[in-house]
């Protein structure tokens, strides 16, 4: 067996134990593109040796997309599968769990019409409302992790020989992942227990307030009373650990969804709706977006903006330190969920209600009570550097530093 197919046996293990723990008799749905086909395969052998009663794969094909979009009357992208958002809903009420494999090209869409883009969002939004309740709730177990695909490797190393792209970018994926180490399942361990100091920290100051000061970024974000840090490991409601990104590196809370107020840049591109969205700027009042600009991807920012009403406020509030694995690896992935773990970052959209004390009981109108924002969307976008420095604002006004120069400061 070479390194690459050990390497690969152990990210399957390492992404069905540690990242959606499968458990004896569950069923495992598989979300990926046929870009991951020989991860995919390795996945499936390691979730049926775990004990998967089932494991259901939905493939999908990036060709196929775009011609879809490139052909398609409009009217297609005005409507969702419902017999797709019915499977997937009653798969999560079973207990299943959840896997989606990230492989797509950044700028699959580059070129599509925004309005197209925004419509498929939005009808996608509604119709997986119910499934991606149980998901922001942790209700059930769910992971994402990523394939090259040779689209995706071209944007991250395009000075990298056409035949060696994408083994350079499953090495990066490798590293990232913690793959590379002897024993993966105890280096997460670990890693998990490393986060968890920062979130017993930072749940033990109460903050009302962060107050993040870098060059174009004066912001405030306001936390409601009964926040809660998280970070890396989530619990499922029936007491089994998972991990929802692999890689991840954040501590994460939610905002009080009119406690925003300020303006935040961007600090690396953000790719969204098969587009790239670069060098932005959002302005904020009593929590509400009031102007967005960017030097590329303007329209379809606006665009993901008005999705609906709770896409006008923020969703998550995340920390990482510039010294993370991924920063310093100084790699640009030009995907969200590997360039969210090298740089603070914010959240468009739906909260999460494990956020909350007791928020995985509520509902939607007990958190909302709470401060909680309601979106169909979620989408992260990255804000941090070198240059950061992050506040923690007491109840008495007081001041304490909590990221300095990019890295924390406790």
């Amino acid at each position: 067996m070479s390194d690459f197919q050990r390497n690969l046996v152990k990210y399957a293990d390492l992404a069905v134990r540690v990242g959606v723990n499968v458990q004896k008799g569950q069923t495992l749905v598989v979300n990926a593109t046929l870009d991951a086909v020989e991860f995919v395969r390795q996945v499936v052998k390691k979730a049926y040796e775990a004990g998967a009663k089932n494991v259901v794969v939905n493939w999908t094909d990036d060709i196929v997309s775009r011609t879809k979009y490139e052909l398609a009357p409009d009217e297609a992208f005005t409507e969702y599968p419902e017999w797709r958002a019915k499977e997937l809903t009653e798969l999560a009420e079973q207990g299943a769990a959840f896997m989606s494999v990230v492989s797509s090209s950044p700028d699959l869409l580059k070129g599509i019409q925004p309005e197209r883009i925004a419509n498929f969002q939005k009808a996608a939004g509604k119709a997986l409302a119910a499934y991606r309740q149980y998901a922001m709730s942790d209700k059930v177990s769910w992971t994402v992790v990523s394939a090259p695909s040779e689209g995706w490797a071209k944007m991250v190393f395009p000075d990298e020989p056409a035949e060696t792209r994408v083994q350079k970018l499953w090495d990066a994926i490798f590293k990232a992942i913690r793959v590379d180490t002897e024993n993966p399942v105890e280096a997460w361990k670990q890693h998990d227990a490393s986060l968890h100091e920062k979130v017993d920290y930072l749940n033990s100051k109460r903050y009302k307030k962060l107050h993040y000061i870098a060059p174009g970024t004066d912001l405030t974000i306001e936390l409601p009373e009964k926040h809660q840090w998280v970070g890396a490991g989530s619990i499922n409601e029936k007491g089994h650990e998972f991990m929802a990104n692999m890689p991840t590196e954040e501590v994460f809370t939610v905002p009080l969804k009119t406690g925003v107020n300020g303006y935040v840049s961007s600090t690396k591109p953000l790719s969204y709706g098969g587009n790239i969205i670069d060098k932005f700027k959002i302005s904020f009042e009593n929590g509400r977006i009031t102007d967005v600009q960017a030097e590329e991807g303007e329209e379809i920012l606006k665009q993901l903006v008005a999705t609906d009403e709770g896409s006008h406020f923020l969703g998550e509030v995340a920390l990482v330190p510039h010294n993370s694995p991924i920063s310093q690896s100084n790699t640009l992935f030009f995907n969200t969920l590997f360039d969210e773990n090298a740089s603070n970052h914010l959240a468009i959209g739906q909260s999460y209600a494990f956020c909350l004390e007791g928020g995985k009981k509520m509902s939607k109108e007990e958190l909302a009570e709470h401060g909680l924002n309601e979106s169909i969307t979620h989408v992260d976008f990255m804000i941090g550097s070198e240059q950061m420095d992050i506040d923690g604002i007491k109840e008495d006004g007081s001041a304490e530093a909590v990221f300095r120069n990019g890295d924390w400061a406790f």
